[in-house]
């Protein structure tokens, strides 16, 4: 479903990005509208996929996961039996926050969070146990220097 973006959705949206806890007469009022257009303009945009589940962004190093590795992924694998098998192993572990198929010489990227060093090598562990790899580097983010869920939306052309 293709949906039209106008300048008050585009608005709506922004909105939501910054802080999707606030009430609808909040957005309403720092988009110039009432709660009720806004409402439908929001349902509107999850039924045409454009929005979707509403979650809160937790610190993880307030809550002790103090390491966040990149772990770049080669393998000699490439059929869907394996494909399969290395996605179940992804999606079973909450240590990951992010997994890309990438094009060129690296197959996979990952994005794991965990307390520690000790905890990421629990991590590769297991995963190596699981399915066949040909090489893993593991590197170790030193500083989070931006890290960002918001979309560019001045990019969007407004109908």
């Amino acid at each position: 479903m293709t949906v039209r973006i106008d300048a008050t959705d585009r608005k709506i949206l922004a909105e939501l990005q910054r802080d999707a806890g606030q009430s609808l007469d909040e957005i309403a009022k720092q988009v110039g509208s009432s709660k009720t257009p806004v409402w439908n303009r929001i349902r509107k945009l999850r039924e045409a996929g454009v929005v979707g589940n509403q979650t809160m962004i937790l610190d993880a190093e307030a809550l002790g996961f103090e390491a966040c590795f990149f772990v770049l992924i080669r393998t000699s694998e490439h059929e869907a039996a394996w494909q399969a098998s290395f996605l179940k192993a992804l999606q079973e572990r909450p240590e990951v926050q992010e997994a890309h198929r990438l094009a060129g010489d690296i197959d996979y990227i990952l994005k794991v969070r965990v307390k520690n060093a000790r905890a990421y090598d629990k991590f590769y562990q297991a995963l190596i146990s699981e399915v066949r790899v040909h090489n893993v580097t593991a590197l170790l983010s030193m500083e989070e220097i931006k890290s960002t869920t918001h979309l560019p939306l001045e990019q969007i052309r407004v109908d």
